[in-house]
């Protein structure tokens, strides 16, 4: 195991890390723009070392700044946690040029799985059924062409990145081309590069992911699927293990076809690959991703798995403890505190924590970086925390997390906190029919989602 490593993010996953660093006895060092100098992710690490400005691509996305930080503090290895720059190839091969461990897949697997058209194309060949679409980044043309064949709705995707940005829904001929104009500047402004390729909309859908663990030496241990399809403009705001639609059969089904995927292209570390579940049971690849995921702790809850420190010993080499599929234990729902006001469209609404109460008791888990007083800065992701309970039975998990979002308090800021409940009780969820059109179809004009 490494004894120093430096975790090159911010925020709710970096205080995660050096947790987890802590617990195996590893130091940690941080990183920190000017905004974040009095964060508790730089309290909590060893050592801590100021990158630049507030501004991400001055600090957090700069690669010299974040490869000389650990350099210069004698660390063997980097945890990039999630965004910023954890599925950037270039980072990796900086890392490794500077004799640096990156705690995830190799630069070649990245570049590989992150342009999501290609990755397609070679999953195709482990005989992972895939949505229909152009097979590569497509032109303006080459997109219509397609859109004809498969049938409207159809989604236009960015090639590099994920998160929702430059993705949209086009359900007509006449919208294709504003769409598309729009979607290639905001992939441009998101990820520098402004690619596109078009895929059939599957409607209605549900977005399910398997997790994966593989050590790189044809080891793969699967941990089962996790359902994301409570979401606001492609981004997810609850998860839940397992899925309420997904049953025995099914879900070895997925689990099997990860497997063969992380096989084909000789994954190695966490990831996590994302499929769209139709009505009739069918299922398709969306994309990889090459990394640890937000609502990783559901699969922790379920399988008693802790994914950061294997994560941490499979780069240090060590080879997973076993193989195959992971055995699972209850049901688990994270929820996403977000500093957002719904009711005006889910806008960020940054400021100051003049008091938090983090709900406790069984089976609750609240992983945050913010404490009362603490800031919340525009320049970020505007996660605060996220709730994570756990149950034997799925009826038992929702009442526990709507007791623990009572319990929870957050003054200062506008949150998603009153959503979330009224999504937890609502009858779509509670019976499982959820799809990812739920928001877009509950939502009233003041922000709030309907129950019947």
């Amino acid at each position: 195991m490494f004894s120093r490593v430096l975790v090159a993010n911010r925020g709710e996953i970096a205080v995660r890390v050096i947790r987890a660093l802590h617990e195996l006895g590893v130091e940690a060092v941080a990183v920190y723009s000017t905004a974040d100098a009095d964060a508790l992710h730089v309290r909590l690490a060893d050592r801590a070392v100021r990158v630049g400005p507030p501004q991400a691509t001055e600090s957090y996305l700069k690669i010299p700044s974040i490869v000389a930080a650990a350099v210069t503090t004698g660390c063997e290895a980097v945890h990039p946690g999630y965004g910023f720059l954890a599925e950037n190839p270039e980072f990796v091969e900086a890392c490794e040029d500077n004799e640096l461990v990156f705690v995830g897949p190799s630069a070649q697997t990245m570049r590989r799985l992150g342009d999501k058209a290609l990755a397609k194309q070679e999953l195709r060949a482990a005989g992972v059924p895939l949505v229909p679409g152009t097979r590569g980044q497509a032109t303006l043309a080459e997109a219509r062409a397609m859109a004809e064949e498969v049938g409207y709705p159809v989604l236009l995707k960015a090639v590099a990145g994920g998160g929702g940005k430059g993705m949209r829904l086009v359900e007509t001929p006449g919208g294709l081309e504003a769409a598309f104009a729009t979607a290639a500047l905001e992939a441009d402004a998101a990820f520098g590069e402004d690619g596109l390729y078009l895929e059939k909309a599957v409607v209605p859908a549900r977005h399910v992911e398997v997790q994966v663990l593989a050590d790189g030496e044809g080891g793969v241990l699967t941990l089962g699927e996790r359902e994301c399809s409570i979401q606001r403009r492609h981004q997810k705001l609850i998860e839940e293990s397992p899925s309420p639609a997904v049953d025995v059969a099914l879900r070895e089904e997925m689990e099997a076809v990860a497997e063969r995927a992380c096989l084909q292209v000789g994954y190695r570390n966490a990831g996590t690959f994302e499929f769209l579940l139709g009505p009739d049971g069918s299922f398709h690849f969306i994309e990889v991703n090459a990394r640890l995921q937000v609502e990783h702790p559901v699969t922790e809850l379920v399988t008693g798995i802790d994914l950061v420190r294997e994560q941490l010993r499979i780069a240090a080499g060590e080879p997973l403890g076993r193989y195959g599929r992971a055995e699972r234990r209850g049901h688990a729902i994270e929820v996403r505190i977000n500093a957002e006001d719904p009711a005006k469209g889910f806008a960020p609404a940054p400021g100051r924590i003049d008091a938090l109460r983090v709900p406790l008791g069984p089976g609750v888990r609240f992983d945050t970086h913010v404490e009362s007083g603490a800031s919340v800065p525009p320049y970020y992701d505007s996660l605060l925390g996220k709730l994570i309970v756990w149950d034997e039975e799925r009826p038992a998990a929702i009442a526990r997390g709507l007791r623990a979002l009572h319990e929870l308090e957050v003054r200062g800021v506008a949150t998603t906190r009153d959503l979330a409940v009224e999504i937890l009780r609502s009858e779509d969820f509670t019976s499982g029919r959820y799809t990812t059109g739920f928001l877009a179809q509950r939502q009233r004009p003041a922000g709030t989602v309907a129950t019947s």
